[in-house]
């Protein structure tokens, strides 16, 4: 076989690689003009934009929530504080898989149901760039161990915050209130650049009232951020302005001496200054622990307090709404006097029962057999019903209603918190309105000695009292008394003017009555006497049992055995001091007491000790007047018993099943 060999070309292989040669040059001039062209739609037309988008991703601005206000009282003692914590924060978005890493975290650092509800709740309401927290209050032990583990978490941060304490916890549970996690609700109503980065929100009492002045205006920062979201640097700070503090009006050591007074019986105590309105004590027991809601109750926590039959959630100073039995009579008395129906000088005859002419059905006074004929000054002195229920029936409902709805009976009080019940003043509106039914004359007969349809707050009955301790003067009950921006500004006090005129025309009348409170505690037969003994100013007050249960019968109930008698009566007594230029006015509540002079009388007194040992320059301890000196110089009758007519008029049975056993020392019972 004869092997061909092919001969070289040299001139055709020197235009194949110059053509080749053309080729690549043209394709590398092309990608040069493409980088080119590239280049200058980057870095040229759409540099801004890129340039921006390039700073957003090393800069991140990181918004600074603002201190919350602090809460004093009058004299400074801190209520609610602001503590330094740390909290473990997720940021969604560069975590893979949520379920994973929480399992590994739970392994490094303890997370607990309660931990992950919340988590995953928040997480639903929140956006993937945003923080969520995981875990609140870090002890410096996990602290210690997340940082050692911290590059197997990403997305995963210790974050520094301000944690709400309040340091005297249940004692202002009801005053203060408590802040807790903001949640799907609030992000709704919450303007969102004024709580860029906020967490908390004021829930009830003062946090939820003055939400607006405690809470300041958000911050922020611009940090430098690596890959990985982490800060590397701050560039720039906006320091947050914190919220104002606030001051209230109330004393720590009365609020105390209340609380320590009703020895966790469940019950109300109420103080306000009549001169202007303000608190100097509100106490509603049972209570509880405001700091268990900061940062999310427990859900064993939580079902403790709603399934405890004291229901210590409840506030009774301002929700709580009961008859408010005797403790009415001092205002309906005044009413008296004012319209002109009565003259202090005025008497009826108490011989045990009395009749609404006509009607054979009778309403009981207390005392069998009746005290004799009395004025007003010995009917608030011994708590005498026939008085009252004559004089409620010569009012006519709606007269009675007017008046007394004047002293803020029947509607909120105003006071700066949330959340107040109305109250029920009986009127023949309100009955048309609740019931569809007609008024009856029996019905205006009980509502003169606080039974009925009655049903008033321990604010109310503290705001009624004020006013007419302040000689009609009214003034709304203010909690807060002045805001501060700043531990160094000076306080900004917050005026409370009387709400309207004074309600006295006559101070003859308002002399009267005082008078008739002052033999409540000081006349040997005042349903209270005695209890001004050792006090430097004198003191007038009244007393009150309204019944929890109707009568069944009409026999007296004999029965001494004071749980019994807890069982069925709700124990009021109210008082004011001095007598003849009042500073105080004092309200006290049990829902389970005996009777209002021996039950909720002794806490009303430990109340006015503990606010003397506030004043300044108190008098000093001298002998009170005679019992009854400052009374008008009328012998007391002495008890008279039943003429035979008023007795035979009596049928039997005819006592009524609606009266209330009133608030009298044990001494008058039967």
């Amino acid at each position: 076989m004869k092997l061909r060999r092919t001969l070289k070309d040299p001139h055709h292989e020197a235009v194949v690689f110059r053509r080749r040669a053309l080729v690549g040059f043209v394709l590398i001039v092309l990608a040069l003009g493409g980088l080119v062209a590239r280049y200058v739609v980057l870095q040229v037309a759409r540099y801004d934009e890129f340039a921006a988008r390039s700073q957003s991703n090393r800069i991140k601005p990181i918004a600074i929530p603002p201190a919350r206000g602090l809460i004093f009282d009058r004299n400074g003692v801190l209520l609610a504080n602001n503590v330094p914590a740390f909290r473990l924060e997720v940021v969604p978005e560069q975590v893979r898989d949520m379920d994973a890493m929480l399992a590994r975290l739970g392994r490094v650092i303890p997370l607990s149901r309660d931990d992950l509800d919340s988590f995953h709740k928040q997480l639903k309401q929140s956006r993937r760039f945003e923080s969520v927290p995981l875990r609140m209050r870090l002890t410096e032990d996990e602290i210690d161990r997340f940082a050692v583990n911290r590059w197997r978490f990403p997305g995963v941060d210790v974050v520094p915050y301000l944690n709400r304490r309040y340091p005297l916890g249940p004692l202002f549970a009801h005053v203060i209130g408590y802040v807790s996690r903001i949640d799907a609700d609030d992000l709704d109503r919450l303007d969102p650049a004024r709580y860029k980065g906020t967490t908390h929100v004021g829930r009830i009492g003062i946090e939820r009232s003055y939400e607006n002045v405690l809470h300041g205006t958000p911050g922020y920062q611009l940090a430098e951020v690596n890959a990985d979201g982490r800060t590397q640097r701050v560039l720039q700070i906006h320091p947050a302005t914190p919220g104002k503090n606030i001051y209230l009006s109330i004393d720590v050591r009365i609020q105390k001496a209340a609380e320590k007074a009703l020895d966790g019986r469940a019950g109300a105590v109420i103080a306000i200054d009549p001169r202007n309105g303000q608190v100097l004590a509100m106490v509603s027991e049972p209570t509880y622990d405001p700091n268990l809601f900061v940062d999310g109750i427990s859900h064993a926590d939580y079902d403790a307090l709603t399934h405890d039959p004291e229901k210590p959630l409840l506030n009774r100073a301002i929700r709580g709404v009961y008859p408010p039995g005797s403790t009415v009579k001092p205002f309906i008395g005044l009413g008296g006097l004012e319209l002109g129906l009565r003259k202090p000088t005025d008497s009826v005859l108490s011989t045990g029962t009395f009749y609404i002419p006509g009607q054979s059905r009778g309403y009981r006074d207390d005392v069998r057999g009746g005290v004799g004929v009395v004025n007003l000054m010995q009917a608030i002195q011994m708590s005498v019903n026939t008085y009252f229920y004559k004089l409620a029936l010569d009012m006519g409902i709606d007269r009675f209603s007017a008046w007394m709805g004047k002293f803020g009976f029947g509607r909120p009080t105003g006071i700066d918190l949330d959340g107040e019940a109305s109250g029920v003043l009986p009127s023949r509106a309100w009955k048309t309105r609740r019931f569809k039914q007609p008024w009856y004359p029996g019905e205006t007969v009980i509502a003169g000695i606080g039974q009925g349809y009655w049903a008033v707050t321990p604010l109310q009955l503290a705001h009624a009292l004020a006013t007419l301790a302040g000689h009609g003067i009214p003034h709304a009950p203010r909690l807060v008394m002045a805001t501060q921006a700043g531990v160094e500004a000076p306080k900004v006090p917050l005026p409370n003017p009387p709400s309207g005129p004074s309600l006295v025309t006559n101070p003859a009348s308002w002399q009267a009555v005082d008078q008739g409170m002052q033999l409540v505690v000081n006349a040997p037969r005042g349903t209270a006497y005695g209890l001004g003994k050792g006090f430097p100013y004198t003191v007038a007050g009244k007393s009150g049992t309204a019944e929890r249960y109707s009568r069944r019968s009409d026999a007296y109930d004999t029965n001494k055995n004071l749980a019994y008698l807890a069982s069925r009566h709700r124990a009021w007594f109210e008082l004011f001091a001095p007598a003849e230029d009042p500073r105080i006015a004092v309200v006290v509540l049990l829902e389970k007491g005996a009777w209002g002079a021996s039950s909720a009388g002794p806490i009303a007194r430990k109340v006015l000790d503990a606010w003397l040992a506030t004043q300044p320059n108190p008098p000093p301890n001298t002998p009170l007047p005679e019992a009854g000196s400052a009374a008008p110089a009328m012998p007391v009758a002495a008890p008279t018993p039943p003429s035979p007519a008023v007795g035979a008029a009596q049928p039997a049975g005819a006592s009524s099943t609606s009266a209330a056993t009133d608030g009298v020392d044990e001494e008058m019972q039967p």
